[in-house]
């Protein structure tokens, strides 16, 4: 069974990130992709809220859509959180499957700062699609690509396909651009601006029934 790994601070989750799960689960020909909020990442910002608000709000934005699933994997554990002990947990919980990591281009790129990055590419194929300001154009420089980053693929598509070093498979994947971002809504939100239709109304009204993103009032 092919299964998406889909994993992000989700602080919050908005429509941006459930169509692009969307596109790459139905042309990837994905039974599920599992949405996976991080717990304690190695780089924190200051308006991170708790694993539980953000693992509470992914899992009402997927509630719809069979094809979407919650881990809380990451959220439950104590210390930073780390994709090569996550994806190492995952292998052993999903062994006859093949998982693919759903990850933007700029996480894509960031790899060389992340621990153990070679053994990341190891464990899983990955589907990477644009982030701006980077493209897929961009994302061809990774030192992790085999044969200095040559793809095949359809451009009308959208859809390519390299290697990466130690011989996974990496698909980029052209989806629909949505122009809305977590730090957009957190802002809107502080200013005391609506953020309807921006993320599903379910998460609207947990963000506004724990008062989450509210600017503090010194």
């Amino acid at each position: 069974m092919k299964l998406g790994i889909f994993g992000g601070t989700f602080n919050p989750v908005h429509y941006g990130h459930l169509r692009a799960a969307e596109e790459v689960r139905q042309r990837l020909g994905l039974m599920k992709v599992i949405f996976m909020p991080a717990g304690n990442p190695p780089l924190k910002s200051a308006d991170l809220q708790p694993g539980a608000h953000r693992l509470e709000m992914t899992k009402r934005a997927v509630s719809s859509n069979p094809r979407f699933e919650v881990s809380d994997i990451e959220c439950r554990g104590k210390g930073k959180s780390y994709s090569v002990d996550t994806m190492k947990s995952l292998r052993s919980l999903y062994p006859g499957d093949r998982l693919f990591f759903i990850l933007g281009a700029d996480a894509f790129l960031d790899l060389p700062h992340w621990k153990s990055p070679m053994e990341v590419v190891g464990l899983s194929d990955f589907a990477v699609i644009p982030r701006h300001p980077y493209g897929i154009e961009d994302t061809l420089s990774s030192p992790y690509l085999k044969d200095g980053g040559a793809c095949a693929g359809d451009t009308k598509a959208g859809l390519f396909k390299s290697t990466l070093l130690g011989g996974r498979s990496v698909f980029f994947l052209t989806v629909t651009n949505i122009d809305i971002s977590s730090t957009m809504i957190r802002k809107l939100i502080s200013a005391g601006r609506s953020v309807k239709y921006l993320l599903p109304e379910e998460v609207e009204s947990y963000i506004i029934s724990n008062r989450l993103y509210r600017r503090r009032r010194g």
